[in-house]
């Protein structure tokens, strides 16, 4: 007769050390995002400069030692601004991954937990969310709740949560099937300790994996919104509108738009390092 225990069959560790196959990215990928987190928590210490004060009579001035990136056309410092936009979009894309990630892994256990009619329910609804255009989305929320952080979360939350919800649905099914899953259901242990004890533990991994990506998605989203006029507003410093400031000025003051540009590419380069160890430790 099976036994039931407090907690899943054991699992091989799913996240090593560095020294393990995989840890240079490993490694690489958190100094990258510890470096970033630090001189965007540093940016008052590393820059004397205001992000939004402007100085008509020091624009446009080239990169220079009393200005690293140089100045942008009202006279602000690129540096400062550079530095201050990361208090800005990495947190705002943590937070639009991280809570389609919660309602979807919550979603997507209820619906392969749940009786065939609601899981069927519920998977035709995600069916509808996935086929309507994300961007159009954005763009409608930003209209009814004016451009900003809020209406972007909101934005991204309407439709993120479909990815998570598969997911975790598809692990959990498979959960299911096994047999400590099905020792646990037989046992006097309530319904809300075997989905939050045994069931939810062995199926985010992969929704672990998955949002390691969907930051960067969610950064780009952000400063592509931003681009448009639609994201963070102005004059908060944010890669994205920064980008849009300088792209009138690409032949006489390149500087405008390399330095957020590559603010953008090394913080996705950060979280792709990671996502790509995560997945590679899963597999085996």
């Amino acid at each position: 007769m099976s036994t039931v225990t407090d907690a899943p069959p054991a699992r091989r560790p799913f996240v090593h050390t560095w020294r393990q196959p995989g840890g240079r990215a490993l490694l690489a990928g958190s100094t990258l995002l510890l470096i970033i987190v630090a001189l965007g928590t540093l940016a008052p210490v590393l820059s004397g400069y205001d992000p939004e004060a402007q100085d008509i009579a020091s624009r446009m001035l080239a990169p220079s030692w009393e200005h690293l990136f140089g100045t942008d056309a009202l006279g602000r410092d690129v540096f400062t601004r550079t530095l201050y936009a990361v208090r800005v979009d990495l947190p705002i894309a943590v937070a639009a991954a991280l809570l389609p990630a919660i309602a979807g892994a919550i979603i997507g256990a209820v619906a392969a937990l749940a009786g065939p009619r609601t899981g069927r329910g519920i998977m035709r609804v995600a069916d509808i969310t996935q086929a309507f255009p994300h961007y159009v989305l954005y763009v409608l929320v930003a209209f009814i709740l004016s451009p900003g952080a809020g209406a972007f979360i909101v934005g991204v939350l309407l439709v993120s949560w479909v990815s998570y919800t598969r997911i975790v649905r598809s692990q959990v099914l498979t959960i299911r099937e096994l047999d400590y899953y099905r020792a646990a259901r037989t046992s006097r242990l309530s319904r809300t300790r075997v989905l939050f004890r045994h069931v939810l533990p062995n199926a985010l991994p992969q929704a672990l994996i998955y949002f390691a990506s969907d930051v960067v998605i969610a950064l780009v989203a952000l400063s592509s919104l931003s681009f448009l006029g639609l994201g963070i507003p102005q004059p908060t410093p944010e890669w994205g509108s920064m980008i849009a400031d300088g792209q009138s000025y690409l032949r006489t003051a390149w500087w405008l738009t390399v330095f957020p540009g590559l603010a953008i590419v090394i913080t996705g380069l950060a979280f792709s390092l990671l996502n790509e160890v995560l997945d590679d430790r899963s597999r085996r």
